[in-house]
């Protein structure tokens, strides 16, 4: 448990989980705030680890992937939500850093830490395009401006983050933090990297399946793009996912998907597509 003057009564951790009990063990140990774990229907000791962490318990019905961390988000009474995964924790400080410059820094929604992967601390490569500043540094952002995340390492300001509706259910996971981060900027919201936030990753081997994790991701990318990108660029992220088995499954997969969707196509404003665009060409 961590000791009582780390805690920080400002910020609300969420992990949404299922099925990984030794990692949510380890991961509620190291935590640095009040915590909520969303169960995604898990059929192994998940409850029982959650309640002996002393974590709030949300066990739902049945697997909702990140769109569980809304359940977490609306039952938080904090102004700010932390996300962590189950193999994933925050460093000691970061989020009584974080909720101090979401204070100072009314226009920003969401602060994203720097990732250090495994035992050895290696920068995730998110990390390190984010540190490049591709989007620039606006004055009234407290650094580098971003448009996407990782979801285990940003801290949200939580109205934002319920006004925007949240992560999508369709979506389901893998890829899901763009549509979100898009809603954030069309609302107007700035997001940021800030380096002296530290999020530690030790990705869990257990229940990883690479390949149907890339089709996910090329599924999630296609439904995305109908969703709030033009078409020309809808048809160049179907013709390039295409060239590969896995991609060509991914948009089969999205096709299949398409009429749970095809109602909420609301393309960004030309300022939010224009930023989006300068990252592809980055």
């Amino acid at each position: 448990m961590p000791d009582a003057a780390d805690v920080t009564a400002d910020v609300t951790i969420v992990v949404a989980t299922r099925d990984r009990a030794p990692e949510l063990r380890r991961s509620l140990a190291r935590r640095t705030a009040p915590a909520i774990v969303v169960d995604n229907a898990s059929s192994d000791d998940t409850p029982q680890v959650a309640r002996e962490a002393g974590a709030r318990l949300i066990r739902l019905p049945r697997n909702l992937g990140a769109a569980a961390r809304n359940a977490g988000v609306r039952a938080a009474a904090t102004r700010y939500v932390a996300f962590a995964d189950d193999d994933s924790w925050w460093a000691p400080g970061s989020l009584e850093r974080a909720a101090a410059v979401l204070d100072a820094h009314p226009r920003t929604a969401l602060l994203a830490a720097r990732v250090l992967v495994g035992e050895e601390g290696r920068l995730e490569p998110v990390s390190q395009a984010m540190a490049r500043a591709p989007l620039g540094r606006p004055a009234d952002l407290p650094g580098p401006a971003i448009l996407g995340f990782l979801a285990c390492s940003v801290v949200v300001r939580r109205d934002a983050f319920l006004d925007a509706g949240g992560f999508c259910e369709v979506l389901h996971f893998a890829g899901e933090e763009e549509l979100l981060a898009l809603d954030l900027a069309a609302a107007g919201w700035g997001m940021a990297y800030l380096p002296e936030l530290v999020v530690h990753h030790h990705p869990s081997p257990h229940g990883r399946d690479p390949a149907a994790r890339r089709r996910r991701e090329i599924r999630n990318r296609v439904l995305t793009a109908w969703l709030r990108r033009p078409l020309p660029v809808l048809l160049r992220t179907v013709a390039g996912a295409l060239a590969s088995d896995h991609g060509r499954r991914g948009v089969a997969d999205a096709v299949r998907t398409l009429p749970a969707v095809a109602r909420d196509r609301r393309p960004l404003p030309r300022r939010v597509e224009a930023a989006r665009a300068r990252l592809e060409n980055y």
